[in-house]
């Protein structure tokens, strides 16, 4: 069983950034794409963004990109997303997902983390 723990989350003004981190157990971490869904307060769950095992492939929602970066350390077991521009409606919990299947990424990823909460302020 794949298990995955957020961090990094936290209240920050707008303009401002943020990295959240996501550890990984359970599974050869380099056999796993990542990625993170967020869901605000109302509204349902985004999917943000997703990263390939090895790390040669991501991808971005348009939502976010050109503010946010997705990343892996593979040694580490760790993957990554910086945050960055900040914005009052990036305000939502972040979830760490993880699936074998990269075509899954978007829409239905098997693992999930608990959330960490962004708090964006304007």
């Amino acid at each position: 069983q794949v298990q995955l723990i957020e961090s990094g989350g936290g209240l920050v003004q707008a303009g401002g950034s943020l990295k959240l981190s996501c550890a990984a157990s359970g599974r050869t971490f380099s056999t796993l794409a990542m990625g993170w869904f967020r869901q605000a307060p109302g509204k349902d769950r985004e999917f943000v963004a997703f990263i390939s095992g090895s790390g040669g492939i991501t991808y971005i929602a348009d939502s976010v990109k050109g503010r946010f970066t997705i990343s892996r350390d593979n040694p580490k077991n760790t993957m990554y997303l910086q945050m960055n521009s900040l914005k009052p409606e990036d305000t939502a919990t972040y979830y760490c997902t993880a699936d074998r299947a990269l075509v899954d990424m978007r829409t239905r990823p098997d693992h999930w983390g608990k959330g960490t909460l962004v708090t964006v302020s304007s």
